[in-house]
């Protein structure tokens, strides 16, 4: 029997089938370099947040949840900085009727809410062959708010690589799609303090990429993903609310924090 997909379940105390591969360090990429794309510095400010993240999803306002997104250079009501490089993303529950969500499945707006989106994609291909994605943040996780950090394609969907997906309760969904599921849901403990997310991706075919997670330093799965070479991806941060994560949603305001995000790659010239 043939097995094109691998996905690794990790609960504490319990042993990981597999070979964790860990991220190389710039310096052990033999021949390749090591370049930034994004540095764990662009929440320092509002100058430094909007060189290199746009506000808003890729696509606009709107997504799958009944949160609608607000913010601007002018507008900073639901995504604001705070010191140390902390960006903060407030969901907060609206008392009036805003109509439905453009997207499917056309929820009702209940919440404004915060995203950002890159201005550099995440490009798996030969000169870039290996990246690194990752980041620290405190996530909500009470019924009915649906935090992410994920790529998506910046041109057509799939591929998306989520990194971290709260939807409900204290499980982090790493998930890859490209074309079906692959998921490794990781009970994380205290989701609301600081954790660290992360992928490793590596183009492993002329379609074909691995992607390595990890959460607080530590392996839990590894997907294999096709049609993923060549794709521009946009990397996400976003608070969304109820759909996925049930509801109803909290009556107050609902904060997700992110800090040291940062993307890099190998270089093969």
């Amino acid at each position: 029997m043939t097995i094109s997909r691998r996905t690794f379940l990790w609960s504490t105390g319990a042993a990981v089938t597999g070979v964790a591969l860990a991220r190389p360090a710039a310096a052990d990429v033999g021949p390749l370099a090591w370049e930034t794309v994004i540095g764990a510095d662009t929440f320092a400010d509002y100058g430094a947040l909007e060189s290199a993240w746009n506000y808003l999803y890729p696509w606009g306002s709107d997504h799958n949840g009944s949160a609608r997104m607000y913010a601007s250079p002018t507008d900073h009501n639901h995504v604001h900085l705070e010191p140390g490089g902390v960006l903060v993303l407030r969901a907060s529950r609206i008392g009036w009727d805003e109509g439905t969500s453009s997207k499917d499945p056309h929820l009702p707006i209940h919440y404004h809410s915060g995203a950002i989106h890159s201005k550099a994609h995440v490009v798996v291909n030969d000169q870039y062959p290996s990246w690194e994605v990752k980041g620290e943040f405190r996530a909500p996780s009470a019924r009915g708010t649906w935090p992410a950090f994920w790529l998506t394609g910046a041109h057509s969907w799939p591929p998306e690589s989520d990194i971290l997906e709260f939807k409900g309760d204290a499980r982090n969904w790493f998930n890859t799609y490209d074309g079906g599921w692959d998921s490794t849901p990781v009970t994380v403990s205290d989701p609301g303090a600081w954790h660290a997310y992360r992928a490793w991706i590596t183009k492993v075919g002329a379609t074909d990429v691995d992607i390595h997670y990890y959460l607080d330093g530590r392996w839990v799965g590894q997907h294999r993903a096709t049609d993923f070479v060549g794709a521009p991806m946009d990397v996400v941060i976003n608070l969304q609310m109820e759909g996925s994560s049930g509801s109803p949603g909290p009556s107050g305001d609902t904060y997700y924090r992110a800090r040291n995000v940062y993307v890099g790659r190998s270089n093969n010239g």
